[in-house]
């Protein structure tokens, strides 16, 4: 039987929030302009397309780790 390869952690975003209270709560770990600019680089495809950016829709997947080695 085969194993599943581990996957990174991600969340989607609440209702109306923004990416500030997103990295808040998913990185508490993190300064949170520190968790912003963590997320921002771990999810290049809803930051360098989106307009306006930043924009967080209820159907995005959005990476709270970096990619997997």
């Amino acid at each position: 039987m085969a194993e599943l390869s581990r996957q990174r952690r991600f969340v989607t975003p609440g209702p109306d929030e923004t990416l500030e209270q997103l990295a808040r709560r998913a990185l508490p770990q993190e300064r949170p302009e520190a968790a912003a600019d963590l997320i921002r680089s771990w999810n290049l495809h809803i930051f360098a397309m989106r307009r306006p950016p930043g924009l967080l829709l209820g159907s995005d997947v959005v990476f709270v780790e970096p990619p997997l080695g």
